[in-house]
């Protein structure tokens, strides 16, 4: 089929790309794959929430084949990204987060948010994000696969259980430690609590 102007478009499984506008999947899969192995999803999990076959997948990440616009946009989302990032963004995108193009995602029924305000690179090993917890909940261990990793409150008030202590955070207050010493974070205030968390290895 081709468009008014002559060029030839191909289907995938939902939408359509021009032909001269189809991302290149050899730099398009090796991320699809970085980011979803970061995120401890398997390639069963991830298809079933971008609404696409499990072979599909696989192949868009071998770089067998290119997703259509309309499933990258749902792989983006699962993975936590602009879609931008993964069809290769302008320069400045490469190395710099706009505050008002943050995007906060979960994980499964998580009530937490999260925005990651680093990029993910292919080897990198410092990962930045943000991290909203509503009031009364629990930051779960999803942050103990990093290793080294430092937090600061950025609004409201969180309490930080660590080694067997207890340490009340405000704004303002920051906490550096190893991910190996027993720990875990609580929003203990009356609303969202902000926090800032920056840890190596990257987290996702």
């Amino acid at each position: 089929m081709k468009d008014g102007r002559g060029r030839r478009r191909k289907t995938d499984e939902r939408g359509v790309w021009f032909e001269d506008e189809r991302p290149n999947s050899t730099v398009l899969g090796p991320k699809i794959r970085s980011l979803r192995q970061r995120m401890q999803l398997t390639l069963d999990e991830a298809a079933a929430s971008a609404g696409i076959s499990t072979p599909f997948l696989s192949q868009v990440e071998r770089g067998l084949a290119r997703p259509s616009v309309a499933t990258l946009v749902a792989i983006a989302r699962v993975l936590g990204v602009d879609i931008q990032y993964l069809l290769d963004a302008p320069r400045e995108e490469r190395y710099v987060a706009r505050g008002d193009r943050l995007t906060f995602f979960g994980f499964a029924d998580a009530t937490k948010r999260f925005a990651r305000l680093t990029r993910v690179t292919e080897g990198g090993r410092m990962e930045a994000l943000l991290v909203r917890i509503p009031p009364g909940q629990q930051l779960g261990e999803i942050t103990a696969r990093a290793g080294e990793q430092f937090w600061y409150v950025l609004s409201g008030a969180v309490t930080l259980t660590l080694a067997g202590a207890t340490y009340v955070f405000r704004e303002g207050d920051c906490a550096h430690y190893d991910s190996t010493d027993p720990h875990h974070w609580r929003n203990t205030g009356e609303r969202e609590a902000l926090l800032m968390w920056v840890g190596t290895p990257n987290l996702l």
